[in-house]
């Protein structure tokens, strides 16, 4: 998988654009090419590899408040997945959790890493579903792969009869999605943007125009639209991303925010049915972003669950 592809320095960009920390993420990355396509990535030094998988609309950004912390224990790998972040965003290319699963894999191979780690948060977490699910199907056909130790899901839709999209999102999921798209802008983003945050940790105007800035790099409001597909995707392979959870053999845990509108409390009380083995982790008083909400109860969260 590995032969195709290719790691590229980024090119050198200039203060007037982009914002100095996001710049600085930025220098600090690289990119995987596949032909005329890639994606950016972030790397810490280390040995022990812990994959981070950002969700829906932003970017591997989402990780920056627990990376100093997660950093002094893993190698981290944290991927702007394709059309998101400063990964390529090709304006009529539809967008799939496959595509994305396929894009980790090869970021993987690409590094050599053959046992890691998954902390996922939102779309990240059905591409991680997909990644245990093509695990499942390895370890059936008695192919040593890419083996995935332990996964801990933030919170995400990760059963579809327990997630609840906002208005935005359906009005993107609709027919009308590319009007939507069209009309996003930084107030309308950050209003909405900032209702799924829990009332006491929401973020501030400096915080929204970092999530606003990535998102709409090279144009990427415009493709919400395309994006948001996951959610058709999750009712139809529902089975399939079910099963990767519920035959999982490894350690699988959720942390999540309760008071999240989209996949709070509801999500939990779905996961406990479903997984009763599984430990959750609830962070009261946090909404559908834990790790920019609270990080260091999240990655205090975390070792307990991975090391504990």
């Amino acid at each position: 998988m590995s032969a195709s592809y290719a790691l590229v320095p980024v090119a050198p960009l200039s203060s007037a654009q982009l914002s100095a920390p996001l710049r600085h993420w930025y220098e600090e990355g690289q990119f995987l090419r596949q032909e005329d396509r890639q994606i950016f990535f972030r790397e810490s030094a280390g040995d022990e590899v812990l994959v981070l998988i950002h969700g829906f609309p932003t970017s591997s950004w989402d990780w920056q408040p627990v990376w100093e912390s997660l950093s002094s224990h893993y190698r981290l790998i944290a991927p702007d997945l394709f059309g998101f972040g400063f990964s390529d965003k090709p304006g009529g290319y539809d967008y799939s959790i496959m595509d994305q699963a396929d894009w980790v894999e090869a970021l993987m191979a690409k590094l050599d890493v053959r046992r890691a780690h998954l902390l996922a948060h939102d779309y990240g977490d059905t591409v991680a579903q997909e990644l245990l699910a093509r695990e499942r199907e390895r370890l059936v056909a008695g192919d040593a792969g890419l083996v995935w130790e332990t996964v801990a899901l933030l919170n995400g839709g990760l059963f579809p009869e327990a997630h609840k999209p906002r208005p935005i999102q359906n009005l993107l999921n609709s027919p009308l999605g590319f009007l939507v798209s069209k009309l996003l802008n930084r107030q309308r983003f950050g209003k909405s943007f900032a209702e799924v945050f829990g009332p006491e940790t929401r973020p501030s105007e400096e915080e929204l125009d970092h999530f606003w800035e990535l998102i709409a790099w090279n144009g990427g409001q415009l493709i919400a639209h395309r994006l948001i597909r996951y959610i058709r995707e999750r009712k139809t392979h529902r089975d399939r991303w079910l099963q990767a959870l519920t035959q999982r053999s490894g350690p699988l845990c959720l942390i999540n925010g309760p008071l999240d509108p989209v996949s709070g409390s509801h999500m939990v009380s779905r996961f406990r049915d479903l997984l009763p083995k599984s430990p959750v982790h609830v962070l009261e008083g946090i909404g559908h972003y834990p790790q920019v909400e609270a990080p260091l109860r999240v990655v205090r969260a975390y070792l307990d669950f991975v090391k504990g």
